[in-house]
């Protein structure tokens, strides 16, 4: 976008008494906001570095040697009792609610058992409410996440027993 553009697109929003108007081509972001009185533009102009040459001018650090360093026996311990487990993963981001409604018990506790298809917690993305179904049978050992938290795409929300 040249410069004559953007001054022909400045006039157009000033005449037509637009407050604020975005446009977003490519690596280019431009907003013009009008004002009341006199509607004369407040215009802002961003241009984006292409992420290639930012990478390419980014210096980088010369590697390092790590020692190994011995895990404790516990840690371990507590690693091998996990992959037995089957871990029930967020489906998409939002606020993760263990209970129905606040005056309702949790959708499930340590130590309850569950089946396919029962409902283990609800994610809120957007003002919808999903219920998280859980696709295996067995009985929760251990609950990774805080009633009311926000949770990513794929974090582990339970670990499960199968057998």
């Amino acid at each position: 976008m040249d410069l004559k553009e953007i001054q022909n697109l400045i006039k157009f929003v000033s005449n037509t008494g637009v407050a604020e108007v975005k446009l977003e081509t490519g690596d280019v972001k431009i907003t013009i906001r009008t004002t009341l009185e006199g509607n004369t533009p407040d215009v802002t102009y961003v241009q984006q570095a292409p992420i290639q040459q930012a990478i390419q001018a980014a210096p980088v650090a010369a590697p390092v040697a790590i020692a190994p360093v011995a895990a404790p026996a516990a840690d371990t311990a507590a690693t091998e009792d996990n992959s037995k487990y089957i871990t029930i993963k967020s489906p998409m981001i939002g606020t993760l609610y263990r209970k129905p409604a606040p005056d309702k018990p949790m959708f499930v506790e340590v130590g309850s058992t569950i089946n396919k298809g029962d409902v283990v917690c609800v994610v809120e993305a957007m003002k919808l409410f999903n219920e998280i179904e859980s696709e295996i049978s067995g009985k929760i050992v251990k609950v990774l996440v805080d009633d009311s938290s926000p949770v990513e795409f794929d974090q582990p929300l339970f670990l499960v027993d199968p057998s």
